[in-house]
């Protein structure tokens, strides 16, 4: 137990190196690319151009979670009336600009780029013990699930992907993901639609 959890330690803090460097080395890249969609976002939508939301992290630590404001200012629910997305907004989220933000999270250590995808508080409390392990780890920008259905899948699926990455995380498996993600990304297939029949999303907000 002792020996698969110092290696559960070794991965994670592997990761972490891998997160810096990736995220410090494009920097050139996505820091300007942040700075035009914040002032795209000012002028089309006014303020706030962020989004902030509380979501849990690993260990089922709480911490803030950063978007690029999409939606007319109000409840953000999971399955939003599509008269409240900004016109801006829904270029964001069909190209999953919207998300850009969360590289600080990254920075900051509370997000990885790969990783489950940061629950709400709300969502989390509805996992059973087996479930909660998808905290293991950080959460991530893409991941298991993201590569591999998005919305399009239901949360039980996208829970037991959570839980693979969980005990499968490498070096190899989060490079394999990143490699992934910009072809999923493209598909803009499951960008929207969660069922408002799945239980983690009955009374959720997003």
């Amino acid at each position: 137990m002792g020996t698969t959890a110092g290696a559960a330690r070794r991965s994670t803090g592997r990761l972490r190196l891998v997160d810096l460097a990736i995220v410090c080395a494009t920097a050139p890249i996505w820091a300007p690319a942040l700075a035009v969609l914040s002032a795209v976002v000012l002028v089309t939508s006014g303020r706030p151009v962020l989004f902030r939301q509380e979501r849990i992290g690993r260990h089922g630590r709480p911490f803030v979670m950063h978007k690029f404001r999409t939606m007319r200012t109000g409840p953000n629910p999971l399955v939003p009336d599509p008269d409240r997305i900004t016109p801006i907004g829904r270029w964001l989220r069909r190209t999953s600009l919207d998300e850009l933000p969360q590289l600080v999270d990254v920075l900051r250590g509370d997000m990885s780029l790969v990783g489950p995808r940061p629950m709400l508080p709300t969502q989390a409390d509805r996992l059973d013990r087996r479930q909660s392990a998808r905290h293991d780890t950080r959460p991530g920008m893409t991941g298991m699930a993201q590569t591999r259905g998005r919305n399009r899948l239901d949360w039980s699926e996208r829970i037991e992907l959570d839980l693979r990455w969980t005990t499968t995380a490498s070096v190899s498996v989060y490079l394999d993901e990143l490699r992934r993600t910009p072809s999923a990304v493209l598909d803009l297939r499951g960008v929207t639609g969660h069922s408002t029949a799945d239980r983690f999303v009955r009374e959720g907000t997003e």
